[in-house]
C-alpha cells in the first residue's frame, strides 16, 4: 500500500492523536502503558442509521437473534488489537463490523480468535462473519465468500536501516530468514513463491519462519531472530513506528496490492445483506472518517463497484 515516506507521514499523524489519546502499540516488543482515554475515542465517527433495503436481505434467523458475531485476530493494529486495558477490542475492523451493525440494525459481537482459525470457524459456524484484514484470494474463494472493503499489498520490515538490503523480491531473501504469521497470504503464498524463485534460480531457499501471532513474527524480528518480516504494508509501517522504530517499512512499492475484505461461510445467506451494508458504508461520510481515524491512506479506498466480486 504505501512507500517508506507515505508509511512516515501518515503514521506520524496518527502517532498525534494517539499520544492525546493515551494508547499504545500491542506489539511484544513494546510493553502497554497505561492512558486515560481509549483509542476508540480518539475521533468520532459517524453514526449510521438503519438502512431497511439491506436490513430485509437478512436471514430471518438473523433477524430475530438480532446479533452478529464477528471475529477478529487482536495482533494486527491498526485494524484490530486490544485497547490498553487488555480488554476491549479496537481497530479499524472493529469500526467497520460496528457499522456494518449500525446499517442492519444488528448489535456486533467481536471475538478474538487467533487468524488461522478464523476462516475455519466461519465454516463451522462459529462465527457469521471474520474481520480481519483478509486478503481475497482465489485460493481462499474456494472456501469462503468475501465482501471487499479495501486495496492493499504486502510489505516488508527490517531492521533500522535496513542493514541486509532486502526488499520485496525473490532475489535478496535467498537464504534468509524471513518471519510470517501463520495463514495469512504472505505465508501460504508470496513467500513460497519467492523462495521457489531462490531454488529454481541456484540459490538457497528462504529460512521462512511462520509463527502464530504477528506479534510474534515482530518480536522475532526486533530480537535478531529472522532478517526480515512480510505482511501488510499499512500494518508493518503502523507497529514498526509505535514500537519505537524497532523496525521499518523497507523501500519500495507494495507487492501485488489487492482486495481485503469480510469473510464469510461460502453460500452464506448472509451474503447479500452484507454486500448492500458495505455498499452503505462505502458511500457514507464514515467511512472516510474510519479511515482517517486509524490512519489509513486515500490509496486503500474501494467503491461500491468492487463490492460484488465476479
Amino acid at each position: 500500500m504505501l512507500t517508506k515516506n507515505k508509511a512516515s507521514l501518515f503514521v506520524g499523524t496518527l502517532l498525534l492523536s494517539l499520544a492525546v489519546s493515551g494508547c499504545t502499540t500491542v506489539s511484544e516488543a513494546e510493553a502497554p502503558q497505561s492512558g486515560d482515554a481509549s483509542a476508540s475515542a480518539a475521533a468520532e465517527t459517524t453514526t449510521l442509521g438503519v438502512d431497511e433495503a439491506a436490513r430485509a436481505l437478512l436471514p430471518e434467523e438473523i433477524l430475530e437473534a438480532g446479533v452478529l458475531t464477528v471475529a477478529s485476530d487482536p495482533t494486527y493494529p491498526p485494524f484490530e488489537y486490544y485497547d490498553t486495558d487488555n480488554k476491549t477490542l479496537i481497530g479499524w475492523d472493529i469500526d467497520m463490523g460496528d457499522a456494518l451493525g449500525q446499517v442492519l440494525g444488528l448489535e456486533v459481537k467481536h471475538v478474538p480468535a487467533t487468524f488461522a482459525t478464523i476462516l475455519p470457524g466461519l465454516t463451522s459456524g462459529k462465527y457469521h462473519l471474520g474481520m480481519s484484514t483478509f486478503s481475497v484470494t482465489e485460493e481462499r474463494r474456494k472456501a469462503v465468500d468475501f465482501v471487499p472493503y479495501l486495496q492493499g499489498g504486502t510489505g516488508l520490515a527490517v531492521a533500522p536501516g535496513n542493514p541486509h538490503q532486502l526488499a520485496i523480491e525473490a532475489a535478496t531473501l535467498c537464504g534468509k530468514s524471513i518471519a510470517v504469521q501463520k495463514g495469512s497470504i504472505q505465508s501460504l503464498d508470496v513467500l513460497p513463491k519467492f523462495s521457489t524463485e531462490c531454488t529454481k534460480g541456484g540459490d538457497p531457499a528462504i529460512d521462512m519462519q511462520v509463527f502464530p501471532t504477528q506479534n510474534d513474527a515482530n518480536l522475532a524480528l526486533t530480537s535478531g531472530r529472522v532478517q526480515g518480516v512480510i505482511a501488510d504494508s499499512v500494518s508493518l509501517a503502523y507497529q514498526g513506528e509505535l514500537a519505537g522504530g524497532k523496525f521499518e517499512l523497507a523501500e519500495g512499492p507494495d507487492y501485488e496490492p489487492e482486495l481485503t475484505g469480510t469473510a464469510l461461510d461460502k453460500g452464506s445467506d448472509l451474503l447479500p445483506a452484507i454486500q448492500a451494508a458495505t455498499s452503505v458504508i462505502l458511500e457514507s461520510e464514515a467511512y472516510g472518517q474510519i479511515n482517517d481515524k486509524w490512519g489509513l491512506p486515500e490509496s486503500t479506498e474501494i467503491t461500491i463497484s468492487d463490492v460484488v466480486l465476479k
